[in-house]
């Protein structure tokens, strides 16, 4: 059995702790007797035969008909996926998308179904590129609904394929892709990675228009979030859950099916990485001493290569199918089984080592905005009940920061970071002054819709996925940043983490509780 996460109390005789620095990472040692560390659980075994569990969660789903049942030759399938943002790093072949989606088109084989599309929902995301297309679904389905133009990805931009199916209680308007709408059946392939991810979310962003998504991608709803991975304590799901009733009440027969992957998130040699630290063998502390020296002396170009071009062995632990609610329920069962680590009390400061990737840099670069996504929104919001710092505290991150944008990838965030940030780093006044701008400006809606760009308005996304920590904390401490970006974003920059201790003692005195959270892998703190 793999051991469960825990909360390691530092003394003098801990080893340092490892810390992500972008495409870098260091030891740092932390005071002793003030300081804890909460560590994941080992990663869960996989299952023996998925596609045996495949096949056995499509025949005997949870609260509806099996899908073989559901399938008729005259019909409309449409069959939606999560887009590149999922997994982190990204999954070795064969994904579990692959496997599920295989599993579904043998199905509306047999039942003689022909009109068959596959979707990639990208919300609002860029657009996939062939190779990671492939990547996903694999050879057969590709190079089978590609050349006929079968399958394709969302485009939340395009009026005669956007279709409004009505209106919640709150006055959000659920507006979707025309063929999704239009469709007898919706078939969607998840692969939860998180607890936020699944459910009616993957339909209501990921085929959803840029209006329908800014009911809930909002400031307001962001920081009224507590927290992301509680969806019942989450204003942003409670929104997504409502325009979900009208999605079932409205919209086309739903089949979710939902996959759960364990945290084996790195192969050999960086498998040290998601080692405890004292446990590291002779071969480990080699490895990690080789790796981050060449590390230091690379071209950070060739840095962010390597480490992006790392595919994770990944295993499914769990897979379920039918309806949507009834299916995340399941899902998010063996989420928390796998990520749950129970912490006692919150902390002054809340150390993070951001890592070189997040949901919205895969194959490209963790630009500042990003980090502060990484940060601020997703590693922060990884807990439940109440955050692992005191509101008021300090948060400590440790990312060089470049001022560095993928010109391809994220065009938008380089005028976000130039104009928007220069006049201010509040979420509601950026929302209230700029954003409209940027939403429609029609160069960034065409770099969205015809390129490999995220949508105008994503900037603005990612900055407010940090707005409920960044209005919790009392200061935010990047270490080893490039200090004209880290400011720019409303940060303080520090040198090294000793500096860093020494600026936030004015925040939380000189003998504050210090927790750091260690990543890899993915753990949600259920803080008491």
């Amino acid at each position: 059995m793999p051991r469960p996460g825990f909360v390691l109390d530092v003394d003098r005789s801990t080893p340092p702790m490892l810390f992500w620095h972008g495409e870098k990472f260091s030891l740092e040692r932390l005071p002793a007797d003030r300081s804890r560390v909460i560590y994941p659980a080992e990663s869960f075994p996989g299952l023996e035969d998925p596609q045996s569990a495949i096949r056995d969660a499509l025949e005997n789903p949870l609260d509806m008909e099996p899908l073989r049942a559901l399938l008729h030759a005259d019909m409309k399938l449409t069959i939606c996926f999560d887009d590149a943002s999922l997994s982190l790093p990204k999954m070795r072949r064969p994904d579990s998308r692959q496997r599920i989606i295989e599993a579904v088109l043998d199905l509306a084989a047999e039942a003689g179904v022909d009109d068959v599309h596959i979707i990639a929902a990208l919300g609002l995301h860029r657009r996939m590129h062939d190779y990671e297309l492939r990547h996903v679904l694999g050879d057969r389905i590709f190079d089978a609904f590609a050349p006929n133009g079968t399958l394709y990805q969302h485009d939340a931009e395009d009026p005669e394929n956007l279709a409004v199916l009505g209106e919640t209680d709150h006055g959000e308007v659920l507006e979707i892709n025309r063929r999704v709408a239009e469709s007898d059946l919706v078939v969607y392939a998840n692969v939860n990675q998180v607890a936020m991810d699944g459910g009616w979310k993957s339909l209501v962003t990921g085929v959803a228009s840029y209006r329908c998504l800014s009911y809930h991608h909002n400031p307001e709803s962001l920081q009224n979030t507590r927290s992301l991975m509680d969806r019942h304590h989450s204003a942003l799901h409670h929104s997504i859950w409502r325009l979900g009733k009208v999605l079932r009440d409205s919209g086309p027969k739903v089949f979710q099916i939902e996959s759960t992957i364990n945290t084996d998130a790195f192969p050999s040699p960086f498998d040290f990485l998601s080692k405890r630290e004292w446990e590291w063998t002779a071969r480990d502390r080699m490895t990690y001493l080789a790796t981050a020296k060449t590390l230091d002396r690379m071209p950070r170009r060739a840095a962010r290569k390597i480490f992006h071009s790392i595919e994770a062995p990944y295993a499914m632990t769990g897979v379920y199918a039918g309806f949507t609610e009834s299916v995340h329920e399941r899902t998010l069962e063996d989420v928390y089984r796998q990520h749950i680590v129970e912490v006692e009390g919150q902390t002054d400061i809340l150390t993070l080592g951001v890592p070189f990737i997040s949901p919205y840099n895969p194959e490209s670069i963790m630009n500042p905005i990003l980090v502060m996504c990484m940060g601020l929104g997703y590693m922060f919001n990884m807990y439940r009940n109440k955050p692992l710092v005191r509101e008021g505290g300090v948060i400590i991150m440790t990312h060089p920061t470049y001022r560095d944008f993928h010109p391809v990838h994220h065009p938008s965030y380089i005028d976000f970071f130039d104009e928007v940030l220069a006049d201010t780093t509040d979420p509601a006044v950026m929302s209230e002054k700029w954003e409209k701008r940027y939403a429609e400006d029609e160069w960034y809606r065409h770099l969205y819709r015809t390129g490999n760009a995220y949508h105008g308005v994503h900037p603005f996304y990612a900055w407010y996925w940090g707005a409920h920590g960044q209005q919790w904390a009392g200061k935010v401490i990047i270490v080893g940043g490039d200090p004209t970006a880290v400011r720019r974003m409303g940060f303080t920059p520090a040198s090294t983490m000793d500096d860093a201790f020494e600026l936030a003692s004015d925040v939380v005195g000189r003998s504050p509780s210090i927790t750091h959270l260690h990543v890899p892998s993915v753990l949600v703190a259920d803080v008491k």
